[in-house]
């Protein structure tokens, strides 16, 4: 985990500058559009941090992982006069959005007390590194990482959405067709995997709460059925995809295969690489049959 806490640092630090020097600049309007944001970013991060230092509650974040987006491309859109791919880009995240805030919701990450709600176990078992032991340790992970860190990454992968701009007024192509079509596409799958998960754990907890016998699939204490017959994490493999077919609008808008708005999408792929990672050790340790699981199936990709 702390590898990749660092590989995300360097890539945040270097990506950027990459783009800078070698990207075409940004106009005015699209400067103005981005700072505008990244004052309500530093706003929200802060109080990420605070409420989450107040409650001892890290899943704060979380909370506004899938809200912050479609603010983010709605502002983008009207700053852009509603220009059809600009709002086009704002439904689809909205879409996205949505799902996986009811998603989000049901697992019980949200709670009428907006501070409360189930904090991600992750963050439990982190606390416990030696490195991160210690109140001033964790709260400088909390304020660095946690906070800024990963509410910045949420703005930078929905910056194709700024990058749109500069293709203002030019009517949908095959690409933007093609980025919806895929966008739409893999929401889905995501929404498949997220079903099945919840199903097979909501019957889990069932039985273990009726002092039923885990048989068959259940006896595992994981799901590798279905889309998890295909990959371990068919959820993470199709939000990673998500932004990636989203960075395509901002190809079809600029002409330019490669710009500066693929260094949140290239971030998340690092991020969700070192997730999945302390994930699966976590339940390496917690299912005997796990270690079998991870040497048959794929993590992203079928092979």
């Amino acid at each position: 985990m702390l590898k990749t806490i660092l590989l995300l640092l360097f890539a945040l630090i270097v990506l950027p500058l990459i783009a800078l020097h070698y990207d075409v600049p940004l106009a005015p309007a699209q400067k103005d559009m981005l700072f505008a944001m990244l004052k309500l970013y530093v706003i929200m991060a802060a109080l990420c941090f605070v409420v989450s230092e107040i409650t001892r509650n890290c899943s704060q974040v979380d909370k506004l992982w899938s809200i912050m987006p479609m603010i983010y491309t709605w502002y983008f859109a009207w700053a852009g006069g509603f220009d059809t791919r600009m709002t086009l880009m704002a439904v689809l995240a909205t879409i996205w959005g949505l799902r996986l805030s009811y998603n989000f919701w049901r697992r019980g990450g949200y709670s009428w007390i907006p501070w409360a709600g189930e904090e991600d176990y992750r963050w439990s078992v982190l606390r416990k590194t030696p490195l991160l032991q210690g109140r001033l340790r964790w709260a400088a992970f909390n304020l660095g990482f946690i906070s800024f860190y990963q509410m910045g990454l949420v703005l930078l992968f929905t910056l194709p959405a700024v990058m749109a701009w500069q293709g203002k007024g030019q009517p949908l192509g095959w690409l933007d067709y093609l980025a919806a079509a895929l966008f739409l596409g893999l929401v889905i799958v995501e929404t498949i995997a997220d079903q099945q998960q919840w199903n097979f754990q909501s019957e889990k907890h069932r039985r273990l709460a009726a002092g039923e016998p885990l048989t068959g699939d259940y006896a595992k204490g994981f799901l590798d059925t279905g889309l998890w017959a295909k990959v371990r994490h068919p959820n993470y493999a199709a939000e990673q995809a998500i932004w990636l077919a989203f960075y395509l609008f901002s190809v079809a808008a600029t002409g330019r295969w490669l710009n500066g708005s693929l260094v949140g999408a290239v971030l998340l792929l690092i991020l969700f690489q070192g997730s999945a990672d302390f994930s699966e050790k976590i339940s390496e340790e917690k299912y005997p049959a796990y270690s079998d699981y991870i040497k048959k199936v794929g993590r992203f990709f079928p092979f």
